[in-house]
């Protein structure tokens, strides 16, 4: 198959904006419990009517400091309550937020703020803006700066009070689908970030073209934990999707706080990056194998993966149904509890999940659907979903969503989510889409004959070797990081007589095969260079060759003594590997790869 469309559509009335979720909640249910925010060991919830008087005394504010429509206005937090809140407040004075990661560095603040050319821009706390601060002569055009945790919202407040409660009335009234709702940079994996702009109708059409296709599995009652970053598109479509339910959303604290908040919100449903699923697994391995319990961890993943496998074929042995509930009681339930004890499904998007892992999770009691897309289309394109579901694919496209796959591979999408095109950069639009609004997506894949799609890389990372082998690097990092000592790798090869691989060591797990190998207290470069754990990693490295030709696989490795971080920009807020920036950071140690006889 080549081409394939979503049943239904997602059409939109012309003032289908963003807010107007918000102000019907209000207005039909003002006591529904829209949002929660952590206060010491519990969850505080906001009702519909608490949200939407607070957006509008903080627009109110913004129209008082000068926020005119269109105007981009940054927002550099991380998720918190204040963040939706301003956010909805920006638009709300028909403005356009303009979300920077809170992990950024000084350049890539000032890249933002320029480009946006924001005139506006609020900070959570002092460190945040003294990063700001460090490049501020350089932006005299972002002439006003607030801080979340010093004030701002109180000043903001303060200064609305003389505003006429009509002038954000006259500014709601002025919003459009067509309207722009934001720009948000892509993370820059490679080169500048370019800054996407989507408007009103595009994520508003994205939220509804998911209801429509995931109708049934999502309800009002619902609750979600929320601790992907809000700067991300995923993150800001759950946001969405949520309160157009009217589901209650609950911030997390941060990622360190997750296995704690999980079970303080016992979430119904939550979004994650494969990255998150991939701990989860591993720090239950982990703890399995640290109580001596590694080949009893081993046979309830196996028994998991087979009773995916089995269910989905239509007939579960009974020797499989027996071993089953057996682990149930003794590992898959508290799997379960560590999520929540409630939760229903997951959805796994930013990247590639293995189907090992998936039918892993579905075995355990929690189904984790896959889904795809990229921040130029709002993000979602395609989703698996409870009556649709194919473990190993991304599922199929939402509703009004055509997806082709052109001559040389390439993935192409058209529908109402797909972004107008790059802020400021018309040679980068029209590089990405095609004069008739096809979304070019820069990824590899293919359509089964029930229109699933599968994605087998990235175009511009194909690697090409010295032998003209094409050769796609996902597939074989995915499957070296399912090595539990693994926790990043990146293939290379392009040009050179065959294809290596540089791996970075999970370090938890390291702590434990040192203790286990008598090397307790030893660095990790003194591990590193010790022939049992390169032996080990061997092993990880004959795994993940099985599938592939003699051609593709990976003949030389090197193992790194520091992990990958976002803090050392080696991994983006979403925790991509930066490859291009690894691959020249890494450039002596590839050498010395192919320099070996």
């Amino acid at each position: 198959m080549k081409e394939t469309t979503g049943t239904g559509d997602a059409v939109l009335a012309e003032d289908a904006h963003l807010l107007r979720p918000l102000l019907d909640h209000a207005r039909l249910t003002p006591e529904r419990a829209l949002l929660a925010s952590r206060s010491g060991a519990r969850f505080v919830t906001h009702t519909a009517r608490e949200v939407e008087q607070t957006v509008r005394r903080l627009a109110r504010g913004l129209l008082a400091i000068g926020v005119e429509p269109g105007q981009r206005v940054a927002l550099m937090s991380r998720t918190r309550l204040e963040w939706a809140l301003l956010d909805f407040a920006i638009l709300m004075a028909g403005g356009v937020t303009v979300p920077i990661y809170d992990t950024s560095s000084a350049d890539q603040v000032e890249w933002i703020v320029q480009d946006s050319e924001a005139e506006v821009a609020f900070f959570e706390h002092h460190k945040m803006h003294a990063v700001f601060q460090s490049v501020a002569e350089r932006l005299p055009r972002c002439r006003q700066t607030f801080v979340i945790d010093e004030g701002a919202f109180e000043h903001l407040m303060r200064l609305g009070e003389g505003v006429d409660a009509g002038r954000v009335e006259e500014r709601l009234a002025g919003l459009r689908a067509s309207s722009l709702a934001t720009i948000i940079y892509t993370s820059g994996t490679t080169g500048r970030p370019k800054g996407c702009m989507l408007s009103h109708g595009n994520l508003r059409a994205n939220v509804r073209q998911v209801l429509q296709l995931g109708q049934g599995m999502l309800r009002p009652e619902d609750r979600t934990l929320l601790f992907l970053p809000l700067a991300h598109s995923l993150a800001k479509i759950l946001f969405l999707l949520s309160l157009e339910l009217g589901a209650e959303v609950a911030f997390s604290s941060g990622i360190s706080q997750l296995n704690e908040e999980l079970l303080l919100v016992r979430p119904d449903w939550m979004v994650a990056v494969p990255r998150v699923f991939e701990k989860i697994f591993h720090g239950a391995q982990r703890r399995a194998w640290s109580a001596g319990k590694e080949k009893a961890f081993s046979l309830a993943e196996e028994v998991a993966i087979r009773t995916s496998r089995e269910r989905a074929g239509g007939h579960l042995a009974l020797r499989t149904r027996v071993l089953h509930a057996v682990l149930d009681r003794l590992v898959y339930r508290r799997l379960r509890a560590a999520f929540g004890g409630r939760l229903r499904f997951a959805v796994s998007g930013g990247g590639p999940l293995s189907e090992r892992l998936t039918r892993f999770f579905d075995g355990v009691g929690v189904e984790v659907l896959e889904g795809y897309g990229l921040t130029e289309s709002s993000p979602v394109l395609t989703l698996n979903v409870h009556s649709a579901w194919k473990p190993g694919s991304v599922g199929r496209p939402l509703p009004g969503t055509t997806l082709r796959i052109a001559d040389d591979g390439e993935v192409l999408a058209r529908g109402p989510q797909v972004f107008e095109g790059y802020w400021h950069n018309e040679a980068a639009t029209r590089d990405t889409l095609t004069p008739d609004g096809w979304l070019r997506t820069g990824d590899l894949g293919s359509l089964d004959e029930d229109g699933y799609l599968r994605i087998t890389g990235r175009k511009k990372e194909l690697l090409v070797t010295a032998g003209g082998k094409n050769v796609a690097p996902a597939p074989l990092e995915e499957r070296l990081r399912a090595h539990p000592l693994v926790s990043q790798a990146v293939v290379v090869g392009d040009g050179l007589p065959f294809v290596a691989a540089l791996v970075t060591l999970d370090a938890e797990r390291l702590r434990d095969w040192a203790g286990e190998h008598g090397r307790s207290g030893q660095t990790v470069e003194q591990l590193v260079g010790t022939p049992e754990l390169r032996a080990e990693l061997q092993h990880a490295i004959e795994d993940a060759n099985r599938p592939v030709s003699r051609a593709e696989a990976i003949r030389e490795f090197a193992i790194l003594p520091n992990d990958f971080t976002v803090e050392s920009d080696e991994l983006t807020p979403s925790l991509k590997v930066k490859r291009g920036l690894v691959t020249q950071r890494y450039a002596s140690v590839i050498s010395a790869m192919y320099a070996q006889p």
